[in-house]
């Protein structure tokens, strides 16, 4: 229609397919990956694999986002010690770590003020920051729980961590704010999907003040497998409902990959990006499970355009790397590969 206005995703796609009367060949590389290439040739389709062009050169280095890793990645408490996590992440050029908040350990809901006080001692001592309080903890007392004692247990919790948090000098909490179901149990007993916004929006109220009184963000973080918050206008409308500058996002690439896009949800999602996480997928993995993560830059994600549309959002945070399975032998090979992906990511290596 003449005059109509256009956001320049419908912009993007429409030069992407400008003049295009038939598949171009990343369609045809899709639908031989899919198929196969022999299939692909009896449908007359295999001739226009002609060998791609070389993508041009990487522009100027990316300003303002840093480098941070999430402690899953690391043999820790098993073989490592958390000064020997966080001066190997600072040794690889992080600038930052996420700690996990657990139910027992150093870094725990039985962690005194002085002893949270001590883990931020030893990451300033191996010279890396903090980037964010993270936790498992939302899941087994999650704030949408079927059992009260169970939701009232979650957001305890969860005032505890951001009390945490701000003792560490961080302001950002990730905040998973309910679940649906959790895919893993063998039985699990589903919340109604209203129910489920009405008990997480109750608990994020109950957050607030702790937020305001701690100078701690709670960023929601999207997760596909919990049945909740499955597009970014959902993401953007809970968190608008609430109309706290304490309220945010915690964007996870990698939660939505299976089925999306991260580089479609960022301009929507916009300045509410308080923090991210980076996960690798490969969607060509029909399969979930926490094993289809993978390191970075093995797989599918589309990393020029996502860092392309951080920037035009103006972010200028933390991007961590979050990875569920330190490597047996040589782990520290794991973090150094990361922070090497992260520099190329960042435009900062050729």
């Amino acid at each position: 229609m003449a005059g109509k206005h256009r956001g320049p995703t419908e912009r993007a796609m429409s030069k992407r397919n400008s003049g295009r009367s038939t598949p171009g060949r990343r369609e045809l590389l899709a639908y031989s990956g899919f198929f196969g290439p022999a299939f692909l040739a009896r449908q007359g389709l295999a001739g226009a694999l002609a060998p791609a062009a070389q993508a041009s050169a990487p522009g100027d280095p990316v300003r303002g986002m840093k480098k941070s890793i999430n402690l899953w990645a690391f043999p820790y408490p098993d073989k490592w010690s958390l000064q020997e996590c966080f001066q190997v992440a600072a040794d690889a050029g992080f600038d930052a770590v996420e700690p996990n908040f657990n139910l027992e350990g150093e870094f725990s809901a039985e962690s005194s003020d002085d002893e949270i006080r001590a883990v931020k001692r030893i990451a300033d001592e191996a010279g890396i920051g903090i980037s964010g309080v993270c936790s498992f903890l939302f899941w087994p007392y999650s704030m949408t729980h079927p059992d009260a004692a169970r939701r009232v247990k979650g957001v305890e919790l969860a005032s505890r961590m951001a009390e945490a948090a701000a003792l560490l000098g961080t302001e950002n909490l990730l905040v998973v704010p309910g679940a649906v179901y959790a895919p893993w149990l063998e039985d699990p007993v589903p919340v109604p999907n209203d129910v489920c916004e009405r008990y997480a929006k109750q608990a994020v109220r109950e957050l607030i003040p702790v937020a305001e009184r701690t100078g701690v963000s709670i960023n929601i973080e999207n997760i596909f497998a919990n049945g909740f918050l499955f597009s970014p206008q959902e993401v953007a409308a809970f968190v608008d409902s609430f109309g706290s500058e304490r309220v945010k996002v915690h964007f996870d690439t990698g939660n939505i990959m299976q089925y999306q896009f991260p580089e479609h949800w960022i301009p929507i999602l916009g300045d509410r990006i308080k923090n991210i996480h980076l996960k690798e997928w490969d969607k060509r993995t029909q399969e979930f499970n926490l094993h289809t993560f993978r390191t970075l830059l093995d797989g599918t994600t589309n990393w020029p355009a996502v860092i392309a549309a951080l920037e035009r959002i103006g972010y200028d945070g933390y991007l961590t790397f979050e990875y569920f399975h330190p490597h047996e032998h040589y782990p520290e090979a794991l973090i150094y590969q990361t922070s090497d992906a992260l520099d190329r990511m960042l435009r900062r290596k050729a």
